[in-house]
């Protein structure tokens, strides 16, 4: 039986918020209350952040063995041999620790509705074990739903870097997100 807190659990990173335009950075979570985010505080240009967070080689290679059981994933003799030419996560395994980490960030203290998809995403470099994720969230636009005016969308850019600075990911996706002060519904 799969455990999901065993691959993406855990917040062992840190969250800012940074502000586009001075570009301080407030620190986000406890020990002090956060209010809630709605819509409205997604002005396009605003950026979230999160990390450090560590990517374990037994995490990693556990993903891997579970879900996406090829070479490059699971032994380190046989991924020399691939294209990546060492061990590397599994790109759904990144995707797992982005979705964990913009929770962490935002995603877990907004009034978030869900999303309808994913535009696009792309493993630009590997990650090897023991690497420490940083995660950068960039909302792109933000317009609010034509049929129901009490939520809008928010299109958010995402990328993962490593610790030595790399990108190593991207991700477009749109949030549904509720409004603080929502029109009535006619």
């Amino acid at each position: 039986m799969s455990d999901s807190r065993r691959y993406c659990g855990g917040n062992n990173g840190t969250a800012s918020l940074v502000d586009d335009r001075s570009g301080r950075s407030v620190p986000v979570g406890n020990p002090a209350p956060v209010s809630k985010l709605y819509f409205e505080d997604f002005a396009p240009g605003r950026v979230f952040k999160h990390g450090p967070r560590r990517v374990p080689r037994e995490e990693m290679i556990g993903f891997a063995a579970e879900f996406d059981p090829q070479p490059m994933h699971l032994d380190e003799a046989a991924a020399k041999d691939t294209m990546m030419r060492g061990l590397s996560a599994s790109g759904w395994y990144a995707c797992c620790i982005l979705m964990r980490m913009s929770v962490d960030a935002f995603v877990g203290r907004s009034a978030s509705m869900g999303a309808p998809g994913v535009d696009e995403v792309r493993w630009l470099e590997p990650i090897r074990p023991d690497d420490d994720l940083h995660l950068r969230a960039t909302v792109a636009d933000a317009r609010v739903s034509k049929s129901r005016p009490d939520m809008g969308f928010v299109k958010l850019d995402f990328e993962i870097f490593n610790d030595s600075g790399a990108r190593v990911m991207t991700l477009a996706t749109s949030l549904m997100m509720e409004r603080r002060r929502a029109a009535p519904v006619p």
